[in-house]
């Protein structure tokens, strides 16, 4: 076995350090969300706080209620006994790899943790790329062959990953890819595992792409938290939707949970309970956040542009993956990703950490650390009619435009600044 620290955990801790010590660095290599919890959520978390029984393996009553009421608004109609609730999507993910076995097909790029937890059981992934311009999801041509040709090599595979909208790349994948992912599932028996814990963070909510699960509820899990919607990362709470009649799945699970996890947090499954109802003002909160990281997230992708970057613009979520192939100082991304910290004090996270190629110069940028140092200026982010108008927030445009020119020598001034926000 050779798994290391999380790359992102990893990064954040190596970018604390350095601020410690007085480095200037902009942080964009930490995927938290960087807002505060909303008052509403805290209220009912403080209200909760005596709670301490262990309660049931698969999470109350009340909250898998509310997560089924969250996915049937979503045109998914959910039995509450077929969701299971867990200390994060993270644990979620890796106790469904247990239970499914064999080995599983993944986006490459895709989340550094996916290949990560896969070896931690012995399971070994099949990483293949999406179609051009698209993210989150493994070409549906090239899964039928490469699953046929490692089947007729001894290898079990059972399942395959889809992120909706994706990280790195913050894109999706489109409606007929998505489509044709089903029917390749469907016709090698696979089961699919969709990851859309940055469902509610589509940039436009008139683009997103089904899940897998409207097509194919018989075979598609689905996991989703509160960490990326509601930037609740450190509260570790997350829900899994099994499919239809997947009571084997759901006895398997609950059997690795309570050797693992016993139950979520008590108090936590509370206030995760109102959060999934989706109260009139956590709508509003989601919709706010969502304007704001597509806002940052399209000035960032300018940036990155007008330094030469290829880019495709990111359609959710707060993540970009530039890439710098015309460069021929660096020969991997590695090593680019090292100069940007140590020369510029950029920290991102080399494309390698995602499985990609390390010769290609493809590096995971997130935005979301921009908003601010304090709670009263991510508010302040929150609330702005334009937010790179702040001074902090424009402070760090400036950084990293400083930096890419620095490290490109292309101009990143303000004339470049200007670019139209079209895709590539």
């Amino acid at each position: 076995m050779n798994v290391t620290l999380s790359a992102t955990l990893a990064a954040n801790e190596e970018i604390a350090r350095r601020r410690m010590a007085g480095e200037r660095v902009l942080h964009m290599a930490f995927g938290e969300a960087g807002l505060p919890v909303h008052p509403s959520l805290r209220e009912r978390l403080e209200a909760s706080s005596a709670q301490n029984g262990y309660g049931p393996v698969a999470g109350t009553a009340k909250l898998r209620e509310a997560a089924a009421g969250y996915w049937a608004r979503r045109g998914l109609p959910t039995d509450p006994e077929l969701v299971i609730c867990g200390p994060g999507s993270k644990p979620l993910l890796y106790a469904l790899l247990m239970a499914i076995g064999g080995d599983i097909v993944l986006p490459r790029p895709s989340w550094v943790s996916y290949a990560a937890q896969a070896e931690l059981i012995g399971v070994r992934p099949l990483l293949l790329p999406p179609p051009p311009g698209e993210g989150g999801v493994p070409d549906p041509g090239l899964v039928a062959d490469a699953v046929r040709e490692a089947r007729a090599r001894g290898r079990d595979v059972r399942s395959l990953l889809v992120t909706l909208p994706d990280n790195p790349t913050g894109l999706l994948p489109r409606p007929e890819t998505v489509h044709g992912l089903v029917e390749v599932a469907r016709e090698l028996d696979l089961t699919i595992i969709s990851d859309e814990i940055y469902g509610d963070l589509v940039h436009n909510p008139l683009n997103r792409c089904p899940s897998p699960a409207a097509l194919a509820p018989e075979r598609t899990v689905i996991t989703t938290g509160l960490s990326k919607s509601l930037a609740l990362g450190g509260w570790r709470i997350g829900v899994a939707r099994l499919p239809d009649d997947a009571h084997d799945l759901r006895a398997s699970m609950l059997a690795i949970a309570s050797e693992i996890w016993s139950s979520p947090a008590a108090p936590i499954q509370h206030a995760a309970a109102y959060a999934f109802s989706e109260p009139v003002e956590l709508v509003a909160r989601i919709a706010d956040s969502r304007r704001l990281h597509a806002t940052v997230v399209r000035a960032v992708a300018e940036r990155f542009l007008a330094a030469g970057a290829a880019l495709h613009m990111p359609q959710g979520g707060f993540y970009l993956y530039p890439d710098f192939g015309f460069l021929t100082e660096f020969a991997t991304s590695d090593e680019f990703a090292a100069a940007l910290l140590d020369r510029y004090g950029v920290g991102v996270l080399p494309g390698s950490a995602f499985g990609d190629d390390p010769r290609a110069l493809r590096v995971r940028v997130a935005t979301s650390m921009m908003y601010g140092e304090t709670e009263e200026q991510r508010l302040a982010a929150l609330d702005a009619a334009d937010p790179l108008r702040l001074p902090w927030i424009a402070e760090a445009l400036d950084h990293l435009a400083e930096a890419l020119a620095g490290i490109t020598g292309n101009d990143v001034g303000p004339a470049a600044r200007s670019l139209a926000h079209t895709s590539l």
